[in-house]
């Protein structure tokens, strides 16, 4: 390293750490919300749906089927057409979404139905999980998009 080099690091401020954090703790506070919002959210539905040993976990694919189209239909509304508030994607996409919505259930309830003795299943699941997803996104997202492009007209 050259002298001019090493005075050029030596003459930069520290970076300001504390300012980062007040920009980024109401984000991290509106996700932490949503996501307590969120889980509880799943919760009830796994309460309302329950799934007997070796049976298809109705409550974990409704579940991520409805997230993944509430997302898609959100994305469209926030990003195309109305304006929001920089706290309402954190607070409710990955917040909320994010707690109601559940990977890692779906991974275990897998995992659980070939423990089971139910592989058919568990692929099954897997497949319908994955499909009914990206169907559910897919239509969400291009039905508010129509709807907006009309409302817009």
């Amino acid at each position: 390293m050259t002298a001019p080099e090493a005075e050029s690091l030596r003459a930069r401020p520290a970076p300001r750490r504390r300012s980062e954090w007040r920009t980024q703790a109401p984000v991290v506070a509106v996700v932490a919300a949503g996501g307590a919002i969120g889980a509880v959210a799943r919760y009830a539905l796994a309460l309302a749906l329950p799934t007997a040993a070796g049976g298809f976990p109705w409550a974990t694919f409704w579940t991520n089927v409805i997230g993944c189209a509430v997302i898609g239909a959100f994305l469209v509304l926030i990003t195309e057409g109305l304006p929001a508030h920089r706290l309402v994607r954190p607070f409710f996409g990955t917040g909320v979404l994010g707690g109601f919505t559940t990977f890692s259930t779906y991974a275990v309830d897998i995992q659980k139905l070939v423990g089971h003795g139910r592989p058919g299943t568990a692929l099954a699941y897997l497949a319908a999980t994955l499909c009914a997803a990206l169907t559910a996104v897919w239509c969400a997202a291009t039905m508010t998009r129509r709807v907006l492009t009309r409302r817009q007209r």
